[in-house]
């Protein structure tokens, strides 16, 4: 009743039994004994398979090593771990209460931490140290491999040679135009060159591409490109798979010309540098780019077709078959297969994923158990992430698993194995169930796939699922078995109609790419989401994959939140680069970036219209009503929240004389420059010069909310993320000669 009060209870005293228990104090007090009895209860019945979920926390330890910021974080991080699982053990193995939650503690504990762990000692293992700066440089030098891009009309070369300043050896990554190249520049020559190298960039803004992690795991120190003409010491003979590989590209690009060889020579032996800038970016944003590099589609397809195949072929032998186990020795002719194929084309590490993943389905045929299977699923993920735990961060390993994952979850509900299950039905009305099938498992994948591309493109395609209906049996149906029977008949000399399909197959594929990427909203642009927004689509995305039981409904709620905290993604104001010369404002040109400078670098507009969400135009601050410029500086007027924010932006070589830029510093909120500015140079807010982008890298900036984001808070103490180099600096007050370049009155 209203206004009674709960007797107090004297210190010490025992709880009341019997009837009087439902009146007493302890009556609803919460019980840690019965929360860990409901625990117990929910995993004894969930029917939940804890392989995959091992895998998952092993994965979640790798990617704390990421996100972690430093080696005392990743220390924490492991001992936390190994924590939960030594108490898991302590506590629950005297009574033999809980077993399944005891296993469930200890399992996923150690597996976090030996994922942190693996991919700790692994960077201190493989990881290059960069380069310090930019240098020009005379190289001796040893050819690793060779990649030909016509397209780009170069020739990429991967080298082993020595650090010009330190003498350590060190692997680079050059481009040689291809005029210059030479008949004995193949695998294994010795070459004398000069070079421009340049340490691995890191991302040009927050949210972009880390090459610099990429060529850490790599072994790369340097990038650059050969100056002048190159010196053939010693000519190398090359490697028998690359100049396989070169043949065969070279071979199917002869029998089909133009755009279909070019995709052709893609998937006969994995070499796409042929492959025209505008065919890429249509099949890109067509959703069809998976097409174009070899994986698991044309794993999985030359391993069945070896499989099937063999499987057919020996069972017209009774005398083999009543002798031999056929589903072993098909196997067996389907590995041998994709292992070729891997090799073939080159063994990339997205290859090489897709060929264990395609082994193991093979083995579970072999002896009897289900193929696909999310166990199955698990024990591919974990074998790469065991050699390979840097792939997890990448988007090839994301959206590979993400597509097999959806896959698997799918064709394993309850509902759809219901509408896959057999009936008596018209030849037509079962087409139409298959097609059906087809076209919702595609849309499960790009659902699946659509925040992956969010976060590492910036992008997604809307119609991608329609498209791939169409294409992925028209390549696995129709391209891919004619163009090895134009091989196969190529021997004979024979195989010209087989090519003329094969082309026509493939045009057919390219006019389906163009004219997706052609209608209008075919491709969505979203500002960087940032990784806590990513994170909740991944738990939720995985929480209704992995359970069996009415419980994975409640991975909708994380998803539901991170829809809510994609609404709230906000386009960055100003975008600038980490040299600070290249710069980007937002929301003031009808659909245009407004830029600095114009870019002879694709790669830097790119990026910039990327990370703004936008769609690639660019309009120069000079054209812009809101600006005024001379040429060293752009005055921009901003209106945002309410108010005018004034940016002074830089853009000559030039100094000014220090009264004039400390002035309008003054009257400045913002100013950026891509060198160092005195400090009498002082903004009413941020002043993104050389000194403060030493030490951020790239900067985005939102105005209205007053938020900085930098590419150096997402780096941490991690080996790839080096600040770029303190360049000499001239004394504040210091004039050029031909300093005429006045900031423009405010």
């Amino acid at each position: 009743m209203a206004g009674e009060v709960m007797p107090r209870v004297p210190l010490g005293s025992e709880p009341p039994d019997g009837a009087a228990l439902q009146h007493s104090p302890w009556r609803k007090r919460p019980d840690l004994s019965s929360v860990l009895e409901q625990i117990e209860r929910f995993l004894a019945n969930s029917g939940v398979e804890q392989g995959p979920w091992a895998v998952v926390a092993f994965a979640g330890g790798i990617a704390a090593w990421f996100v972690g910021a430093n080696p005392w974080e990743w220390l924490g991080f492991i001992a936390g771990c190994m924590a939960v699982s030594l108490a898991a053990l302590a506590l629950f193995s005297g009574d033999g209460r809980h077993p399944y939650l005891r296993r469930a503690l200890a399992v996923l504990g150690l597996a976090a931490a030996a994922g942190c762990a693996l991919v700790w000692a692994k960077s201190a293992m493989v990881g290059a140290e960069p380069l310090v700066r930019v240098q020009v440089a005379q190289l001796d030098a040893t050819v690793l491999s060779r990649q030909e891009q016509p397209a780009e009309q170069r020739v990429r070369l991967l080298l082993a040679t020595r650090d010009p300043e330190m003498g350590r050896a060190i692997r680079v990554r050059l481009n040689l135009d291809q005029e210059r190249d030479l008949p004995g520049l193949a695998e294994g020559a010795h070459l004398r060159l000069r070079a421009r190298l340049v340490p691995p960039a890191a991302p040009m803004l927050p949210g972009g591409y880390d090459f610099a992690r990429t060529a850490w795991f790599s072994g790369l120190a340097a990038t650059g490109s050969v100056l002048g003409p190159v010196t053939v010491l010693e000519p190398g003979g090359g490697g028998w798979t690359a100049a396989l590989q070169r043949g065969l590209s070279q071979h199917v690009r002869a029998q089909l010309t133009g755009s279909p060889g070019t995709i052709a020579a893609a998937f006969a032996s994995g070499d796409r540098g042929a492959i025209a800038e505008a065919d890429d970016a249509a099949m890109r944003d067509a959703g069809l780019t998976h097409l174009l590099s070899v994986s698991g589609l044309h794993v999985s397809a030359v391993v069945a077709a070896g499989y099937f195949l063999a499987l057919r072929l020996l069972a017209l032998f009774p005398w083999l078959a009543l002798r031999l186990r056929l589903p072993l020795v098909a196997a067996a002719v389907g590995a041998s297969a994709g292992i070729g194929y891997t090799l073939l084309t080159g063994a990339e590490v997205p290859t090489i994923r897709s060929c264990i993943g395609a082994l193991l389905v093979l083995a579970a045929l072999a002896i009897g158990r289900e193929p696909l299977s999310m166990r199955m699923v698990a024990v591919a993920a974990f074998v790469v992430l065991l050699f390979w735990p840097e792939a997890l961060v990448g988007p090839s390993f994301q959206m590979s698993f993400a597509a097999v994952i959806a896959i698997v979850a799918l064709h394993g509900s309850a509902p759809m194995k219901a509408f896959n299950a057999p009936r008596d039905e018209p030849w037509w009305a079962r087409l139409l169930r298959n097609l059906s099938g087809l076209l919702l498992t595609g849309v499960v994948i790009e659902l699946a796939l659509l925040p992956i591309g969010l976060f590492h493109f910036h992008r997604a395609g809307v119609y991608g699922a329609l498209a791939n209906v169409i294409a992925i049996p028209l390549t696995t149906l129709a391209t891919m078995p004619l163009i090895a029977l134009g091989l196969l008949f190529d021997l004979a000399g024979l195989g010209a109609p087989f090519w003329w399909l094969a082309g026509k197959s493939l045009e057919l594929l390219l006019a389906l790419a163009h004219w997706t990427a052609a209608i209008p909203g075919a491709v969505t642009m979203m500002p960087s989401m940032g990784r806590a927004t990513f994170a909740l689509f991944l738990c939720g995305s995985l929480w209704i994959a992995l359970w069996q039981s009415k419980v994975h409904l409640l991975g909708l709620v994380p998803i539901a939140l991170g829809l809510l905290a994609l609404g709230q993604v906000r386009t960055p104001d100003i975008l600038i680069s980490g040299d600070g010369r290249h710069i980007g404002i937002t929301g003031e040109a009808e659909g245009e970036l407004l830029v600095l400078r114009d870019s002879r670098s694709d790669f830097a507009r790119d990026n910039l219209t990327e990370s703004a969400g936008m769609n690639g135009e660019t309009r120069l601050v000079d054209d812009w009503p809101g600006a005024r410029c001379n040429r060293d500086y752009c005055l921009a007027v901003l209106r945002r929240g309410g108010r005018a924010w004034m940016v002074l932006l830089a853009r000559g070589t030039d100094y000014a004389v220090e009264r004039e830029l400390a002035a309008a510093c003054e009257r400045s909120d913002i100013v950026v420059a891509a060198r160092y500015l005195p400090r009498s140079c002082q903004p009413r807010w941020i002043k993104a010069d050389r000194r403060m982008l030493d030490q951020t890298g790239g900067v985005t900036i939102d105005l209205e909310r007053r938020q900085i984001t930098t590419v150096a808070e997402q780096q941490g103490q991690h080996g790839w993320w080096r600040p770029p180099a303190q360049a000499p600096r001239k004394a504040p007050g210091m004039v050029a000669p031909a300093a005429t370049g006045a900031p423009p009155g405010l």
